[in-house]
């Protein structure tokens, strides 16, 4: 047993000195090269000489340390050589000749807070916004990808350990242009933006932002461009004739129920839409008194018509043009005012301007207890309301979110304006161990027991003469818990 023990000793031993002998052998040590994904996106930048001048400044903007924390984020990233390029064109020798609140600005540009892969990417714009709360767009040629009109992603998707890295082939100058000024800065339109001009829709087109509580609300607009080459193809050449074309009215333009004012503002959107986030359905413009229909098949169709296989339709190599508060399309025909037949409306309870200015949403749990100041379009009595935001297992909670209150309480909503028709209004409302009644404009419909699926159960059928909006209110007949995601109406024929 000794020896045996000995042999097993001796054996190691020179297993040892064999290791020992063969690295002894190599001149250097091997370097193992850490991969994209062990370094976090401010590593990699500050590790690759490539990238030298976004390096420093990062540091000098002092986001070196943004970078560096889990993320997830996205980051394009230009080389050395596009800095340079980009210097020349603002006429400055150095980043260091650039004020540091635009070098902030730039660097945010190129940053989205959330991972976007190529795989992502589509016709329109990148889902979520920028750091600095703008729209990227993209577009393809051939198999590349283009991002703002002018800039190939070069390599795509480096993998780092808190996000993805594109590479970039010229720096993404920050937009600064509103959609007035977009438009009005390319003369093939210079029709279309003199009818802005003229309305004053342009006052509102131009706000970018504006006082909202202690913070700056964003604006957001599309603009349905019509060229000059097409208002030429109807005789028309001058902004005279282009009035007269819509009104015999020529010194009303600026009221709404004024032909041409009603022209103009058919072509403005309230929201911003590129061309991926277009779905079939109709969209408000701006003051809410009409809509415009989309229909997306083999092309995206304008108010298109089913018997005459007619539409007015995009021109996409001129559309998807990024703005400070929004998009312009350039579309390729008039487009004229035209009420399209009511569609399904889905309404989402928490989708309102004054709730989506707070950082919660679409990210925790918030709760209210004023249920009469908090917020224009809804009301509410109870302990407090709660805006519910769960990310996962949420079944067909719209966006992951819904209004909530326990105990006893009313909650009501006051709708965006309604195309008039007649409608049946169901919603996705789920209640806990308790019945509630509906109103709608006031009047009581039925009551709705806790057991009835929400989706199949009707609140009524509603026939409405006018376009306009309507109040919508549930109050529990006994304590108990309210998810109220969507309000649904589906025209009846």
């Amino acid at each position: 047993m000794k020896n045996s023990a000995w042999r097993i000793v001796l054996g190691s031993s020179k297993l040892i000195l064999l290791v020992l002998f063969l690295f002894s052998c190599q001149e250097d040590p091997i370097e193992w090269e850490k991969k994209s994904t062990d370094l976090v996106i401010s590593e990699y930048v500050a590790n690759n000489s490539d990238f030298s001048e976004f390096a420093k400044i990062l540091e000098t903007t002092q986001l070196t340390s943004l970078l560096s924390v889990r993320g997830p984020f996205t980051l394009f990233l230009p080389s050395d050589d596009e800095m340079k390029a980009f210097y020349a064109e603002k006429g400055v020798a150095s980043y260091t000749d650039l004020d540091v609140a635009f070098l902030r600005k730039l660097v945010l540009n190129h940053l989205i807070p959330s991972k976007i892969e190529t795989g992502d990417i589509g016709l329109g714009a990148i889902r979520d916004t920028n750091a600095l709360g703008d729209y990227l767009v993209t577009e393809f040629d051939g198999s590349e990808i283009i991002v703002n009109k002018s800039i190939r992603i070069s390599k795509r998707d480096i993998q780092a350990a808190n996000g993805v890295i594109q590479l970039i082939d010229k720096v993404i100058d920050p937009v600064t242009a509103s959609v007035f000024d977009l438009v009005e800065s390319n003369p093939s339109f210079s029709l279309f933006t003199e009818g802005l001009r003229l309305t004053k829709l342009k006052d509102t087109l131009q706000i970018v932002t504006f006082p909202y509580g202690k913070k700056l609300a964003r604006t957001r607009f599309t603009l349905l461009a019509v060229a000059d080459t097409t208002f030429n193809r109807y005789g028309i050449t001058n902004v005279d004739e282009l009035v007269s074309y819509f009104t015999s009215a020529p010194d009303s333009v600026t009221y709404l129920n004024n032909g041409f004012y009603r022209y103009m503002e058919y072509h403005c959107l309230g929201g911003t839409y590129f061309l991926n986030n277009l779905e079939t359905r109709v969209y408000p413009i701006l003051s809410y008194d009409n809509n415009i229909s989309v229909t997306v098949d083999t092309d995206y169709k304008l108010n298109f018509n089913a018997l005459t296989k007619l539409y007015t339709g995009f021109i996409i190599e001129e559309s998807n043009y990024p703005a400070k508060n929004g998009t312009v399309h350039a579309i390729n025909d008039l487009l004229p005012v035209f009420q399209p037949a009511p569609t399904v409306i889905t309404l989402e309870t928490t989708d309102y301007f004054d709730m989506r200015q707070g950082d919660y949403y679409g990210k925790y749990y918030m709760r209210w207890f004023d249920g009469q100041n908090t917020f224009e379009n809804i009301k509410w009595e109870g302990d407090y309301l709660l805006y519910y935001f769960k990310d996962h297992n949420t079944g067909k909670l719209l966006n992951d979110d819904c209004l909530s209150m326990n105990g006893w309480w009313w909650v009501q909503i006051t709708t965006p304006k309604i195309m008039k028709g007649k409608y049946k209004m169901t919603a996705n409302l789920w209640s806990g161990q308790t019945n509630y009644l509906v109103y709608v404009d006031g009047v009581n419909t039925a009551l709705i027991k806790d057991s009835d699926p929400a989706e199949t159960t009707s609140w009524g059928e509603f026939e409405w003469t006018e376009t306009t909006t309507h109040t919508i209110k549930v109050i529990t007949k006994s304590p108990g818990l309210l998810f109220w995601d969507t309000v649904i109406l589906t025209p009846i024929k």
